[in-house]
């Protein structure tokens, strides 16, 4: 869209974006194998994909390991085998042909193998032309009762990286990074304009952070975030309801759209990537912060 500005006469093209999430309920008892279990959330996404296309979708993210269940109440190795390399498996370059398809930018969330015994939770980021541009590890990993992550994930060891896309500047927060606002002032610091931020995370103690962590992350940062939590239960572990509520998050802290709480379901919203200029010029948060004070944020 192009807008004239008043003051100088000139015309400014203004960024807005089409954004997408997908929330999902897993498809398959834990019985199936691995293999049963990629082939089919891949396959129950695929629709919503294609929906995203038509609807001209600039950026697309899925939930947090969107290709099988939650595994991590269990400590069961059965798991490690739904892990992937990145971006020389399957999945992502499946979804490279897909973003190129749609020229869309796509975030994959999968479990990341990178060698035997060596797992991560990852998402690989794919611009519009279906060019694979990088991936990032989840840092912050939890080892709490139904959330036995460090049995199936090493800590992300590629910092906070950002990824310029056609589109605007994406970084990626995987579910309990959120609790973390030292890496979410990072990806900012880094150029980051839009976070994806895809979450496994049931009703209960937890619930009320959803509503409260993002949105302060956007204000302290000026910029998007978008969260993406999966839907429903899975047995046998029954942990709690996944209960869905993806968002987006303006810079002002506004929440633009939410989904609901137990459904498949595509979110679809517009955004500006203008308003993270008017909220910094407005709230002078990086100019005025005093980082040779923050010693003690990196003590050991």
């Amino acid at each position: 869209m192009l807008v004239a500005c008043p003051k100088k006469g000139v015309i400014h093209m203004s960024r807005n974006v089409k954004i997408g999430l997908i929330q999902m309920a897993n498809k398959l008892s834990t019985e199936a194998s691995c293999q049963e279990h990629i082939k089919a959330m891949t396959k129950a996404h695929i629709p919503y994909i294609e929906e995203a296309g038509r609807k001209k979708v600039q950026m697309l993210c899925f939930q947090e390991i969107f290709t099988g269940p939650y595994f991590c109440p269990s400590q069961d190795t059965k798991w490690y085998n739904l892990a992937e390399e990145i971006p020389n498996g399957p999945t992502t370059k499946l979804m490279c042909e897909y973003a190129k398809k749609y020229s869309m930018v796509i975030v994959v969330p999968i479990y990341e193998i990178e060698m035997a015994g060596v797992y991560y939770n990852t998402a690989a980021v794919i611009d519009a032309d279906g060019t694979y541009l990088g991936k990032y590890r989840k840092n912050h990993i939890p080892q709490v009762k139904g959330f036995w992550e460090k049995f199936f994930f090493k800590p992300g060891n590629l910092g906070y990286p950002v990824f310029k896309t056609k589109y605007g500047s994406v970084g990626v927060y995987i579910c309990y990074d959120r609790h973390f606002p030292d890496g979410a002032r990072c990806l900012g610091l880094n150029g980051a304009e839009i976070i994806f931020n895809p979450s496994a995370t049931v009703a209960g103690l937890s619930e009320y952070l959803w509503k409260v962590e993002q949105p302060a992350h956007a204000v302290a940062n000026g910029y998007f975030v978008c969260a993406i939590n999966r839907v429903g239960t899975e047995a046998p572990w029954n942990i709690g309801e996944f209960y869905g509520s993806s968002y987006v998050v303006g810079p002002k802290g506004n929440i633009v759209t939410q989904a609901s709480r137990d459904k498949d379901e595509l979110l679809i919203c517009d955004v500006n990537f203008d308003e993270i200029k008017e909220v910094r010029d407005l709230w002078q948060f990086y100019r005025d912060r005093r980082p040779e004070t923050y010693k003690e944020l990196v003590a050991l």
